[in-house]
């Protein structure tokens, strides 16, 4: 039990500078990136077909996906839909091709009339609907980092709220960088991993920020950078544990989760990454930056007793 007990003693703050500057850079370069390169947008966001088949009997996704990728649908998305016989198929969009055509290829390249295979549904998706989720993705975006500072702002100081949101973008953009650059396809599970990321960054930074400010009233001596390494320092253990449990899983989950959720698990994997870091050397140290100090949270009737001589 003592072990467990011991507060480490490393000196992160020595190093603010650094991880700030290396954080800005890297943020600067992720944004260039998603601007030269661009996203793999998914038919989520560009329009394209859904066709929905069933089988008479359980079939595997990856037998599905490859008869697909030899008719020449390499990027079709297959997943289950409500049951181990019906499968939901994902298409780009198809030039000059009416639904009979796409319907006729499709059920020719599964084989459908040697293995049984129906055709239940045939849709086509306008890139008008992908405008409205990248604009309605966008809106969450915004609304949940104003919340965020909001709440920041309330609970702690301004200068922490400042710090939580910079992080949370930094997350965010960096995040986006990877997936630029690697060419993930973005679709809509891969928004609903960044809204994940947001809130799991956020959490971390509270407890980091609710130590610093537990420190701050209660250690009326000491520097505000030893207090900040001190509360680092105590929540790091957790941080340790809670970081390495959560990327088994979503290891696991990008092994053996299939293509379907394969860049939600690569982005979630490197935003869990990032956020580890971006905790300690973008939003506690840009507050720490903005000058926060033990009287910025002090109550106010504490703050005029120790302002009397």
């Amino acid at each position: 039990m003592k072990f467990f007990a011991r507060v480490p003693n490393i000196d992160f703050m020595s190093q603010r500078k650094v991880g700030l500057t290396a954080s800005t850079l890297l943020t600067l370069g992720a944004i260039l990136l998603v601007l030269v390169r661009g996203l793999n947008l998914g038919i989520d966001f560009t329009g394209g077909v859904l066709v929905e088949v069933q089988y008479p009997q359980t079939v595997e996704l990856d037998s599905v996906r490859s008869n697909l990728a030899e008719a020449g649908y390499e990027r079709a998305v297959v997943q289950y839909f409500g049951a181990s016989t019906a499968v939901l198929i994902r298409l780009p969009p198809a030039e000059d091709a009416s639904s009979a055509q796409v319907s006729t290829n499709i059920l020719h390249a599964l084989n459908a009339e040697q293995n049984g295979i129906s055709l239940r549904r045939i849709e086509f998706v306008g890139p008008q609907v992908g405008d409205e989720l990248a604009e309605k993705g966008g809106l969450a975006l915004l609304f949940a980092f104003m919340g965020i500072m909001i709440y920041i702002a309330f609970r702690f100081e301004w200068k922490f709220s400042v710090g939580a949101i910079a992080a949370l973008i930094h997350d965010a953009v960096m995040v986006l960088g990877l997936l630029s650059l690697l060419q993930v396809e973005f679709d809509i599970t891969t928004l609903a991993a960044i809204l994940a990321l947001i809130g799991y960054s956020n959490n971390e930074t509270i407890v980091i920020f609710d130590r610093v400010r537990e420190n701050l009233i209660n250690q009326r001596k000491g520097d505000v950078l030893d207090i900040v390494n001190l509360s680092v320092n105590q929540t790091l253990l957790r941080s340790v544990i809670t970081h390495l449990t959560t990327l088994l899983v979503l290891v696991a989950l990008f092994f053996l989760g299939g293509s379907s959720v394969n860049s939600f698990s690569i982005a979630m994997i490197f935003g869990v990454i990032v956020a580890t870091y971006s905790s300690i050397y973008v939003s506690t140290n840009l507050a720490v930056a903005l000058g926060v100090s033990r009287e910025d949270l002090l109550p106010s009737q504490d703050k005029e007793i120790d302002e009397l001589p």
